[in-house]
């Protein structure tokens, strides 16, 4: 017999925990991160799409970390690339407290991308559209972006470098990262950082946020 999957939170406690990060939701919004982490949770028994498998913590790390962007920084109307999307994070979360913002859920992985069509469709989610594809081979398919995020790309200059050319343009990059990674990023010379926010709840764990230079004609 197959362990019995976990129970999602309830609506009184997602209420609760998103208020330690300064967000509020709607009845819509918290039965959305109930169906999504309902649907990560099956699906994480076959795909592992997060090795945390305590919903409790899930619903911190994963949701809460994800949509603290949208307390710091202006989503609406725009279009954002979440590139290594993996289990969706942190561009799903995002989509459900932001509905007008454009997605793009770029993801190599064909079972992992499968899993993200899956909780687009679930959750009833317009404007995003899951690309199976490694990130350095996109380009115009995505263009014009206003944001890139990424909670697990690593190779921060690599993917800095892609943000920031010509055929990308995007406009900021918003990085969930470690400490230890904070001071190689700011060294990348063709984004303007803003200081390290750190994240409600961690001791090691930054919202970066950058805003690609202005190259300045001689």
């Amino acid at each position: 017999m197959s362990p019995a999957v976990p129970t999602v939170p309830s609506s009184g406690t997602i209420n609760r925990a998103l208020a330690e990060f300064h967000l509020g939701v709607n009845e819509q919004q918290v039965l959305q991160i109930q169906q999504y982490m309902g649907l990560l949770l099956k699906w994480n028994e076959a795909v592992n799409l997060t090795a945390i498998r305590d919903p409790l913590e899930i619903l911190y790390r994963h949701f809460c970390e994800s949509m603290f962007a949208a307390s710091v920084v202006s989503l609406d109307n725009g279009r954002l690339a979440d590139v290594g999307s993996g289990g969706g994070f942190p561009g799903l979360p995002l989509k459900i407290v932001r509905p007008e913002l454009g997605l793009f859920l770029v993801e190599s992985n064909v079972k992992k991308a499968t899993f993200l069509a899956e909780a687009v469709r679930e959750l009833g989610l317009t404007g995003a559209r899951v690309i199976v594809s490694r990130y350095e081979d996109l380009g115009e398919e995505l263009a014009p972006l206003d944001f890139v995020c990424s909670r697990a790309v690593g190779e921060f200059p690599t993917f800095l470098k892609w943000a920031s050319s010509p055929h990308v343009d995007a406009r900021q990059v918003l990085l969930w990262i470690g400490g230890r990674d904070l001071e190689e990023v700011k060294t990348v010379p063709t984004w303007e950082w803003r200081e390290p926010i750190q994240i409600p709840k961690s001791l090691r764990r930054f919202l970066l946020i950058g805003t690609k230079k202005i190259e300045v004609a001689a």
